[in-house]
């Protein structure tokens, strides 16, 4: 090994060497040799969010006295440069550690301290201006820096998804409005029901949706309840009680936020409840795509020998060796999404539940799958509207065919011949195939114009009883 490529730096562990240009120090590359786990590194929204923090409380501790002007403005400057997105490559732990997130504090600590030290006319590893834990992590503890970081990374993920989300209301929306005019037969436990409007079935997708907007906001204020000044264990040991004041406006200005400190320390140390709220949000949404698009891979099947009301764009071939087949490949993918999402849940809430005492160790793998939970959604979201959704058409034709041919219809007449004999009507129709129509003029039980009246199709899909003067007639 070429020493004069190295450095040589120490920790309580032992000396090690580090590449001489590393902006990285001895902690980082020990948890980095220690976690190889996921073959990923940390998300670039922890990483903004982590020279967030930092630059907060180089602020604070400025202000509040405890830490000299010139140091605090380099680290400010480093954590502008790493906000912008710069060595981020510097950041390279595995985002699943152990530790309770120290290696990904440390890694921040130490990146920070050495852009730092640079700009003061040092050099990297020397740490003689700026120290990553003297200075950079003054007042700090990785127990409140990196649950911050992780919520704050979060919210900025969480904010994207939401605009995605919007977008997809509005194109369900739109094919609301576009196919209120068409009648269908509705369907309960996958049988012939009664009927609905395609553009009702569109409408009920945009509602559902429109509840987890709600949901995920409410989860989201949950999470903009930080513990920055906690430092350890939420006791606030080693913090100055000027910077506990300052500390979370301070990190409001930064990101743009409206956070607030948690009233109890050790309770927003101790707990993550939140982020399993959070979580479980996510999974009801994603529940909410799958079912959708379930039903869209129903109204879509065939397209010649299922139901087929719907024509799903085609985007790839669907089989290798099944010429002309396609598939409904957008939906499919959504439902793997929740799946995922539904797998990430679990692993959330024994996270959640794991914590011993007062901390919980088990948050790297927590917000991993977290971020993965937001992140795949995103892109089913997008994939679903653009791919799926604007493209659908209706089979007029087709729903015509089933709409007239099913017996679902003779629900109309009970209140007008009532319900035995509107069974018997659907069970004969059901046995011989003859219209439900057809059997009930055969054996004059209404005339033409009555029939015609009461199973006007779209007045079946709204409240009331269609011609009412025959209640009349019959009572």
């Amino acid at each position: 090994m070429d020493n004069e490529k190295f450095r040589l730096e120490s920790d309580s562990v032992g000396e090690k060497q580090v590449p001489i240009d590393a902006l990285y120090g001895v902690q980082t590359l020990r948890g980095h040799d220690n976690f190889q786990i996921t073959g990923l590194t940390l998300h670039p929204a922890m990483v903004k969010a982590l020279a967030e923090i930092k630059k907060a409380c180089a602020i604070a501790n400025c202000k509040a006295g405890v830490l000299d002007a010139d140091k605090a403005e380099a680290i400010e400057k480093a954590c502008d440069e790493i906000i912008e997105g710069k060595y981020h490559e510097a950041f390279f732990t595995d985002p699943v550690q152990g530790g309770a997130g120290t290696t990904a504090n440390m890694n921040a600590n130490e990146v920070i301290a050495n852009i730092a030290e640079i700009k003061m006319g040092g050099v990297a590893g020397e740490y003689k201006f700026v120290h990553p834990n003297d200075h950079v992590n003054m007042g700090q503890s990785t127990n409140d820096v990196y649950p911050t970081s992780g919520k704050l990374g979060a919210i900025e993920l969480a904010n994207k998804m939401l605009a995605e989300l919007e977008e997809l209301i509005s194109s369900l929306d739109k094919k609301a409005v576009e196919f209120d005019g068409i009648v269908k037969m509705g369907r309960t436990q996958l049988q012939d029901a009664v009927p609905i409007r395609l553009g009702q079935e569109f409408r009920a997708y945009k509602d559902a949706l429109s509840r987890d907007i709600k949901r995920i906001n409410y989860a989201l204020d949950g999470i903009k309840v930080v513990n920055m000044g906690a430092s350890a264990i939420g006791t606030g040991i080693n913090v100055d009680t000027k910077y506990l004041e300052l500390i979370v406006p301070e990190l409001n200005k930064i990101t743009g936020y409206e956070l607030s400190q948690a009233e109890d320390l050790v309770d927003g140390t101790q707990n993550l409840d939140a982020l399993l709220f959070l979580s479980g949000a996510l999974k009801a949404m994603a529940m909410t795509l799958s079912k959708m698009s379930n039903d869209l891979r129903l109204m879509s099947s065939g397209p010649k020998t299922g139901i087929g009301e719907i024509n799903l764009p085609a985007k790839q071939n669907g089989s290798s060796i099944m010429p002309g087949k396609i598939n409904p490949v957008i939906p499919e993918v959504v439902t793997q999404v929740a799946y995922l999402v539904a797998g990430n849940d679990i692993t959330i809430t024994v996270c959640a539940e794991a914590g011993q005492l007062e901390l919980n160790a088990f948050e790297p793998v927590l917000f991993k799958s977290l971020y993965e939970s937001i992140e795949t959604l995103t892109g089913a979201m997008n994939t679903l509207r653009i791919n799926c959704i604007d493209g659908i058409t209706a089979n007029e034709k087709r729903i015509e065919e089933l709409l007239n041919a099913s017996v679902g219809m003779v629900t109309a007449l009970a209140p007008h011949i009532g319900y035995k004999n509107a069974a018997s009507i659907a069970k004969e129709s059901l046995k011989t195939g003859e219209s439900v129509k057809s059997i009930v003029l055969r054996d004059k039980i209404l005339d033409e114009k009555d029939f015609n009246e009461i199973m006007n199709p779209m007045e079946l899909t709204k409240p009331g009883i269609a011609a009412k003067h025959l209640l009349d007639e019959n009572k």
